[in-house]
């Protein structure tokens, strides 16, 4: 019969999962900060790569504090909410729309962090490797504040800005509309006149 996995041997699979998820993010953030058409919402995303790139430096602690080599394990679950977020890159928006599709795909990402990462410390703390723990827990609390500041550019504005524009494209479309419907009317009684 083969040897079952403790609790140790899971905390070691999401840590390596958590590793490769910030490292999948180095590489996903100057994506959207690029593609982001806010200046505040650029440095906020320009912001967390910087913090993003500490937090794989703490998880490489973890991984020392627990005599681990440090390694990946290549982390579905991020590479997906990633993809989501080209899609959203790729889509024709309109810029206030844009900006608030990259701040609902970014807490996609913080949440799913924050769920990991909240695992982690709890697991860490019931095995007693409180070093661990509150590294862990420092990504965590950083990870909750990524996402309340990002809620606070999304409800600061950014929504009602892709709201109000796309009240203005309607109103636009609906003014078109009018002004067709006002010139085909003008011009039919004159068709009928020729009729005659």
């Amino acid at each position: 019969m083969a040897e079952s996995g403790t609790l140790h041997d899971a905390f070691l699979d999401e840590l390596r999962d958590a590793y490769d998820a910030e490292k999948q993010l180095t590489k996903a953030l100057p994506k959207m900060a690029k593609a982001a058409t806010s200046p505040v919402l650029r440095e906020a995303f320009e912001s967390h790569l910087e913090e993003t790139r500490g937090q794989i430096e703490r998880l490489e602690q973890v991984f020392g504090s627990l005599d681990e080599k440090v390694r990946g394990k290549h982390c579905e679950g991020m590479a997906g909410i990633i993809e989501e977020g080209k899609g959203v890159m790729e889509e024709d928006f309109d810029e206030a729309t844009l900006d608030a599709c990259l701040i609902a795909s970014a807490q996609r990402v913080e949440h799913y962090e924050m769920a990991a990462y909240g695992t982690l410390v709890a697991w860490a703390r019931v095995m007693g490797h409180d070093e661990a723990a509150d590294l862990l827990q420092e990504t965590l609390d950083e990870e909750k504040a990524a996402d309340e500041k990002l809620t606070s550019l999304a409800e600061g504005g950014i929504n009602q800005d892709a709201a109000d524009a796309g009240q203005q494209e309607e109103e636009e479309e609906l003014a078109g509309v009018a002004v067709a419907a006002r010139k085909g009317a003008k011009k039919a009684p004159a068709a009928k006149a020729r009729r005659r």
